[in-house]
């Protein structure tokens, strides 16, 4: 009869004169084999060119202070940076950024374009960024007109064609729903400060109609912010599932042109059927 098996089973003791294993760490570029995009590098280049340039007018068509309060201005700030991060890492066949970082910017600035065309053009008031020195609107004309149409209209449909086509999908995670949802609170607390912060004499204090205080009191103002907070937690949650259901258009699978693979290619081992 065999002893029975005890139920812990200490460890050896270490050999004295054999150095203990060391871990290998297989670096990534072992496995899947960094390429460069030179298209992906050259949109986002451009893209980013075009945020920058189009947040530089309009801070010297207007107030600099009143306009980086914009919503829609921080991010286009955000679009700069992000894509000539990502342009540069595209060329030189590195990483891409973070999916929370990437992510929030397709967030930002398709809440920016919304607010934009279902909200604010449907108000009696034309809405503009440039104000008269007693606050009242400004129709933008000219270089305002065309900074007005970049900021909510073609740079976001540039950052969510992007997405869509030159980034790869299932990256998003519903853990990035709420941090996504910290920046606009925190617009808001800033929006409201700053309007309680300023002089009576200061011309239009409040950025947005909506958000007017003085006009609709504090407890209209925050049912509405509730509501569009409501809908900006909705479109994350759309982001997020569209991320996972739409197709791999940056890596299609090998020799299935119908097909796509969210999984890198295996560069270890031979092209045989079965796994590693």
């Amino acid at each position: 009869m065999t002893a029975p098996i005890p139920r812990d089973i200490p460890d050896l003791p270490a050999i004295s004169g054999i150095p203990a294993p060391v871990t290998s760490i297989v670096p990534a570029t072992a496995v899947v084999a960094p390429t460069r995009r030179p298209l992906a590098a050259a949109f986002r280049a451009v893209v980013a060119l075009a945020a920058a340039v189009t947040v530089l007018i309009e801070m010297v068509a207007g107030s600099p202070l009143r306009v980086l309060s914009h919503f829609s201005v921080q991010c286009t700030v955000l679009v700069a940076l992000v894509f000539a991060a990502s342009s540069r890492r595209a060329w030189a066949a590195r990483r891409p950024l973070p999916p929370l970082l990437t992510g929030g910017t397709v967030l930002y600035v398709s809440v920016a374009a919304l607010v934009y065309h279902l909200v604010l053009m449907r108000d009696a008031t034309p809405f503009s960024m440039t104000m008269t020195s007693t606050g009242a609107p400004v129709t933008p004309t000219g270089w305002h007109a065309s900074t007005n149409l970049a900021f909510h209209t073609v740079i976001p449909a540039a950052v969510v064609a992007d997405w869509l086509f030159l980034t790869r999908p299932a990256a998003l995670r519903l853990g990035h729903t709420v941090v996504w949802t910290l920046y606009p609170m925190a617009f808001l607390a800033f929006t409201l400060g700053r309007a309680a912060l300023l002089t009576p004499d200061w011309p239009a204090p409040y950025l947005y109609p909506f958000l007017d205080v003085d006009r609709h009191g504090y407890k209209s103002v925050l049912g509405n912010a509730l509501l569009m907070g409501l809908a900006l937690y909705a479109l994350t949650l759309v982001l997020v599932a569209v991320d996972h259901l739409r197709p791999d258009l940056v890596r299609p699978r090998r020799g299935r042109p119908g097909r796509h693979d969210r999984r890198p290619e295996n560069r270890i081992s031979s092209p045989a059927p079965g796994g590693l």
